[in-house]
C-alpha cells in the first residue's frame, strides 16, 4: 500500500490505514465487485453508474449491501452541454437529479437536498471542474479528489494543488469501471462509517481522512487499462444515445422530473 499526500509526491512503503476504508466512485456492482471489494478490505462502496436514475441505484446498492460490505448510492451528474459539460459527484441525495442541466442549478438542487458534493478527476479534460469553478462554489464543495485512479501522476498532482488552492478536504476513489479497479485507491477515515447517513455527516463535517492507493506492476497495468477504456466513455455510440432516444432516463425532459428542472435545462 502507498499513501497518496495532499502535500507532495506519493510517499512509498507499507503503511496501516486504519479507520473506515471507503472507496468513494465505482461505475459498476455485481457479486465480483462485491467479492473484490471485500479482497481488499474496503467498507464501503460508493456506487454512481453514468445515466441512471437514484431509484434504481439506490435499490441496487441496497440489494449488495451486507454486514461487511456497505453500498451507498450517489449521482455523479453531468452537467452543462455535451461539449462543455462539468461532472460533479453527489452523495446523500433523496429526490433524482439529471443530467444536462446547468451547473447552477445543479448546485442549487445538491443544496436543497443536503448532500454532499465532490470534484472527481478536477480539469480533467472538458468534463471537469477548474479551480474557477470550484473557487466560486467553494462553500457548496465538501471534498476535491486527489488521487483517481484513472488518472496519471501528473493529472492527480493537478488534483492536489486544485484542493490546496481552494482549501478543501481531498478524496480518492478507484472510479472503477472496470471489475479489476475496485478497491486499487480509497479514502480512509478516521471514523465508523454505518450507514449513508454517517458517510454524508463524514464528508459534510470534513472528517480527518488519508487517501491510499494499492501500489506494483498489477496496479500500474489495471490503471492503464482503465484509461484505455475511456475511449469508450467518450464515444459517438453514447452521444447518438442520449440525443436520439429521446428517453434517455437521466435527461431533463423525462416524464419522472415533472418539468421541475426545465428552467435550468441545457436541451
Amino acid at each position: 500500500m502507498t499513501e497518496t499526500g495532499a502535500s507532495g509526491p506519493d510517499p512509498a512503503g507499507d503503511v496501516d490505514d486504519g479507520g473506515t476504508r471507503v472507496d468513494l466512485h465505482v461505475k459498476l456492482l455485481d457479486e465480483r465487485v462485491v467479492a473484490r471489494a471485500k479482497d481488499r478490505g474496503i467498507d464501503v462502496l460508493v456506487y454512481a453508474p453514468h445515466f441512471t436514475r437514484l431509484p434504481e441505484i439506490r435499490e441496487r446498492a441496497e440489494r449488495f449491501s451486507d454486514d461487511e460490505l456497505l453500498v451507498v448510492p450517489a449521482r455523479e451528474v453531468f452537467t452543462g452541454t455535451w461539449r462543455n459539460r462539468r461532472h460533479v459527484l453527489a452523495v446523500g441525495l433523496d429526490d433524482p437529479v439529471p443530467d444536462f442541466i446547468s451547473l447552477d442549478g445543479a448546485f442549487g438542487a445538491f443544496r436543497e437536498q443536503e448532500a454532499a458534493v465532490l470534484v472527481p478527476h478536477p480539469q480533467f479534460l472538458n468534463v471537469s471542474l477548474g479551480v474557477e469553478d470550484v473557487r466560486t462554489r467553494r462553500e457548496d464543495v465538501h471534498a476535491v479528489e486527489t488521487h483517481n485512479f484513472k488518472l496519471f501522476d501528473r493529472q492527480n498532482r493537478r488534483g492536489r494543488r486544485l484542493a490546496r488552492a481552494v482549501d478543501r478536504p481531498e478524496f480518492g476513489s478507484s472510479y472503477a469501471h472496470l471489475h479489476g479497479s475496485v478497491g486499487e485507491v480509497w479514502t480512509t477515515f478516521d471514523r465508523e462509517i454505518d450507514s449513508e447517513g454517517d458517510l454524508v455527516a463524514a464528508l459534510r463535517d470534513g472528517a480527518p481522512r488519508r487517501v491510499f492507493r494499492r501500489n506494483g506492476p498489477r496496479h500500474a497495468a489495471r490503471a492503464l487499462a482503465e484509461y484505455a477504456h475511456l475511449g469508450y466513455e467518450n464515444s459517438w455510440g453514447k452521444l447518438e444515445r442520449i440525443f436520439l432516444s429521446g428517453t434517455e432516463p437521466t435527461h431533463p425532459s423525462h416524464v419522472a422530473y415533472r418539468g421541475r428542472f426545465d428552467d435550468v435545462s441545457v436541451y
